[in-house]
């Protein structure tokens, strides 16, 4: 006997699924529902299966739910939509797989997803919204660096980007990943780090923001961008932002280029040459020298023919300098008529022979404005010595150098030596005590000048003289250059002229009437106080202005005889003597001379000496043609540096006027003077015969 086992109900496997689950016929029926979909509609099972699911469902009536239907039906497709069930206020999301038998859709509640989602994306938006208004290129980066916005400049430089080439960022793209590829070196390094710190979070980095400055090449231009990023709390986003700071950057290399350059050359200036220059004392050997060009007579250059052709002139002198020095030296413009040549390992010959080569190239002139201008230039030269990493002590040695160069004349060359430099440390002191009042230091020694035929006293002439504290007395030749070169020898004429007009005055009041004769340099012609310098002299000493016998070299008044005529003119129509010293050490024009309204000639010492020689030859008495000239034009003569008796003899045979030098008398202070003509006037008057007896002071 079989016994029969009836089955119970089949359990439903989707009854314990969190997801509506349901199928639907060709014609829309339901034909399966699991207890999720009976919930969500809120109808039992029983009700649903069998009928038409719009009908149970009408929420879905004309939606796009509907529409998947239909579509998946249509081409046997999978689709999938997120739509929102009013009666649960929910957001669901449905999967509807076709099928032989028609449709199975699965719906998920994904309503708190979607809701953050979409918080998300108004976030995004609204942050988007923000970047737009943004001048400056810029992204929104996500927690894993992808970008997830970006503004509409950077859209458009991204178009530009990929023009050039090269791959743009979009959104979705690794933002890192895109960049280090047309970024490299340490730029890249460094944003990549900088930013993925950003994105790393940690401590501190919400309060920090990350800049940097970088280069970007597109095709052949170069770009310069400044990155900014900054980390957004608390979605751990980043947003970035590039500056275009291209013109910026440009504009400071312009005026750095400018900061180390002359302007007018083009040539490296002072600071970019001490900069170059301690670079090449810096190398391990430290082999380097430097030439210090000083062009001669430049100025006279500008005045005649304009600082227009000038200028030009020196543009060329840059490029022929540029031209002749060696592959890896620097020429540069120190300022003025004054140019630098720094040659990297070089010793002292070489750079002599550096030098003679630049000196050389002056040979051929410069042409400018259609003029052929002939130029020359005083080299000064400094190698640098063992040991010596200061590049302004190394300028220095060739400035000290072109100072002996120039000193000694034109176009010439002069190589540095510690000599140099002591000499140089010297003027500097001088200049500084010449400013802080050595005038007080200042005295003045006097030397007689007497009549050649009585040997009677005639005047004296005034030696300045400086008490140094340390040195002791010093002669005018130890610092007059210098007070000259720092503009302070107008000042100390104007007090020699007060001090000697005040002597001379002194003297005659008590009983010992001598001409004053004074040195005046050309200087004092250029600045035009001569007249008046003089003028208040005599008047605040009460000196007669015939007593005062100012002394100029010929020289002197060769730099600029038609302002020297004009101001000795009126001095001498005023009674004030005129007497050209030196006479014989110039080169001026003996006519020129001539013209001037000197009352006095003297003859310096040593053409004085050549006459001694050419006498002793048997030349005849040369002296004799200068003194009858002079004595034509009713010019005195007076013969300098008469040492010896034969010197004596010999102006007396010439016919000189007057005569000086350490036989007649030395140099001796104020107080001395009335002592010595008081032995002279005791020994008969005549000075010459109490010299040629051994008496003389």
């Amino acid at each position: 006997m079989h016994r029969h086992v009836h089955a119970g109900p089949v359990a439903d496997p989707l009854s314990t699924v969190p997801d509506a689950v349901y199928r639907l016929d060709a014609e829309g029926r339901f034909t399966y529902v699991n207890a999720a979909a009976a919930a969500l509609l809120d109808r039992p099972v029983h009700d649903l299966v069998g009928q038409d699911s719009l009908e149970c469902f009408p929420e879905a009536r004309g939606t796009v739910l509907e529409e998947r239907y239909r579509a998946a039906l249509a081409d046997g497709g999978t689709r999938t939509v997120t739509f929102f069930y009013r009666p649960r206020d929910r957001w669901y999301e449905a999967r509807v797989f076709p099928g032989s038998a028609g449709l199975t859709v699965f719906l998920r509640d994904v309503d708190e997803e979607h809701r953050a989602q979409a918080a998300r994306t108004e976030e995004i938006a609204q942050l988007t919204a923000v970047l737009d208004g943004l001048p400056s290129p810029t992204v929104l980066l996500d927690a894993n660096g992808r970008i997830v916005s970006a503004n509409r400049r950077w859209l458009a430089a991204s178009e530009i980007v990929r023009r050039a080439g090269y791959r743009a960022a979009a959104v979705g793209d690794d933002y890192l990943e895109v960049f280090a590829l047309s970024v490299e070196g340490e730029d890249r390094e460094a944003i990549v780090r900088g930013v993925g710190e950003l994105l790393a979070g940690g401590p501190g980095v919400a309060d920090r923001a990350f800049t940097r400055d970088y280069a970007h090449a597109l095709g052949s231009e170069h770009s310069w961008f400044r990155i900014q990023a900054a980390r957004v709390e608390p979605s751990g986003r980043v947003v970035v932002t590039h500056i275009d700071i291209t013109e910026r950057v440009r504009n400071q290399q312009a005026l750095a280029w400018q900061a180390n350059h002359d302007d007018l050359t083009g040539l490296p200036n002072r600071s970019r040459l001490l900069e170059l220059i301690g670079d090449a004392l810096a190398e391990p050997d430290g082999r380097a020298a430097l030439l210090f060009l000083d062009l001669d007579g430049f100025k006279t250059v500008n005045d005649s023919l304009g600082h227009a052709v000038g200028d030009e002139l020196l543009r060329q002198v840059g490029a022929r300098l540029a031209e002749q020095v060696r592959p890896g030296d620097s020429v540069g413009r120190l300022g003025g008529d004054q140019f630098l040549v720094l040659a990297r390992d070089c010793d002292t010959s070489e750079a002599a022979a550096l030098a003679f080569r630049l000196q050389t190239s002056f040979t051929r002139p410069f042409q400018a404005a259609g003029i052929s201008v002939p130029l020359s230039v005083s080299i000064g030269v400094a190698a640098a010595q063992p040991g010596v990493r200061q590049a302004h002590q190394l300028l220095s040695d060739a400035d000290t150098a072109a100072y002996a160069a120039k000193g000694a004349g034109r176009d010439r060359i002069h190589l540095f030596s510690p000599g140099l430099r002591d000499a140089a440390r010297w003027r500097l002191e001088v200049a500084n005590r010449l400013r802080d009042g050595a005038v007080d230091q200042f005295v003045v020694h006097y030397q007689p000048v007497v009549r050649v035929d009585t040997g009677e006293v005639d005047g004296v002439e005034a030696l300045l003289r400086w008490q140094h504290p340390d040195r002791g007395l010093l002669s005018p030749d130890a610092f007059l250059s210098v007070a000259e070169e720092t503009g302070q020898l107008i000042p100390i004429t104007r007090w020699l002229l007060g001090e000697t007009t005040r002597q001379a005055a002194q003297w005659a009041a008590d009983g010992l009437p001598l001409r004053m004769s004074v040195n005046i340099s050309a200087r004092h012609f250029s600045a035009e106080t001569l007249v008046r310098d003089v003028r208040v002299a005599l008047h605040d000493s009460g000196l007669p202005a015939e007593w005062l016998v100012l002394e100029l070299t010929e020289t002197s008044v060769a730099e600029d005889p038609t302002r020297a005529e004009d101001q000795l003119s009126v001095l001498r129509n005023s009674g004030v003597r005129v007497a050209i010293d030196d006479f014989g050490t110039g080169w001026s024009s003996l006519a020129q001379l001539l013209a001037l309204p000197i009352g006095t000639l003297k003859i310096d010492r040593s053409l004085l000496t050549a006459a001694a020689r050419l006498a002793a030859g048997g030349s005849g008495p040369v002296l004799a043609a200068i003194v009858s000239l002079a004595r034509t034009l009713g010019i005195r003569s007076v013969a300098e540096g008469v040492e010896t008796a034969e010197h004596l003899q010999m102006v007396r045979d010439a016919g000189c006027d007057l005569a000086q030098g350490y036989l007649l008398g030395r140099p001796m202070p104020a107080g001395e003077v009335p002592r010595w003509a008081s032995r002279v006037r005791a020994a008969g008057g005549d000075s010459c015969a109490l010299a040629l007896q051994g008496q003389s002071c």
